[in-house]
């Protein structure tokens, strides 16, 4: 089936599309204290939740991208309905052909759990870092291991060890790269909990509500599966992080 459809169908209980409360992204939010009219990015925005509330904080101008038509038009809709901020759109669009005006120009470039777009998290770094002038926010959400993982988690869902690093490995990758990492944001085991039993939610509501779509077979065995993955193995393995980095040339 459409992967798009897919994500589409298990988020549409969530509000943050990852292991992120909305409690946390309100921190998040408050961290930054950006300059108004500030120039900001957020690749992979997902509903537009985290650039909606910089909007609505600090009247930031900029743009939202994302792949998926679903995602997109939700953000339309609740940017439409929260704040009439003229300054910032969402576009449909693979997240790694977005190129800055001029390079080294955003206050802020953010990509928050989609590391995949760019290679990896040294690669979306590298990106991000790219786009940024010297004070600029990069802020990156990526998992990290907890605990090595078993065989059986990683044959089960697909990812390999070397897809992840560890939670100080993430935050050296940005370090070693020139930016200073001013702060972090990691969920709890509640936060995941939450992120994974949503979808649980939303798929159980999908299936009674249609009965008939010929992907629901393929959308139940892959939410099981993943939910029987994260419960023997996942809750306790995999962890995740929002990484807050600055230029150290900001002083």
């Amino acid at each position: 089936m459409d992967t798009l459809k897919f994500y589409d169908i298990t988020h549409r209980e969530h509000v943050v599309c990852n292991p992120t409360s909305e409690e946390k992204l309100a921190r998040l939010v408050e961290l930054l204290r950006l300059p108004n009219n500030a120039q900001v990015v957020d690749i992979a925005c997902g509903k537009g939740e985290f650039l909606i509330r910089l909007a609505e904080a600090f009247g930031v101008r900029g743009m939202g991208i994302d792949i998926s038509p679903f995602y997109i038009a939700d953000a339309r809709r609740r940017l439409k309905t929260r704040t009439s901020s003229a300054g910032i759109t969402f576009t449909q669009m693979n997240g790694a052909d977005f190129k800055p005006d001029e390079p080294h120009s955003l206050d802020l470039a953010s990509c928050i759990g989609a590391s995949w777009i760019f290679g990896g998290h040294a690669n979306t770094l590298e990106a991000l870092i790219g786009m940024v002038k010297p004070g600029g926010w990069v802020i990156v959400g990526e998992p990290y291991w907890r605990q090595e993982p078993s065989d059986g988690y990683l044959e089960t869902s697909g990812i390999t060890r070397e897809d992840f690093g560890s939670h100080s490995s993430n935050a050296e990758a940005g370090e070693g790269r020139g930016m200073e990492l001013v702060h972090t944001i990691v969920s709890s085991t509640d936060d995941w909990d939450r992120y994974e039993g949503l979808q649980w939610l939303a798929t159980a509501e999908y299936a009674r509500t249609h009965p008939d779509d010929p992907d629901l077979a393929e959308v139940n065995e892959r939410v099981s599966k993943a939910k029987a993955a994260y419960l023997r193995w996942g809750r306790d393995t995999l962890g995740w992080a929002i990484y807050v980095f600055r230029s150290r040339s900001w002083t």
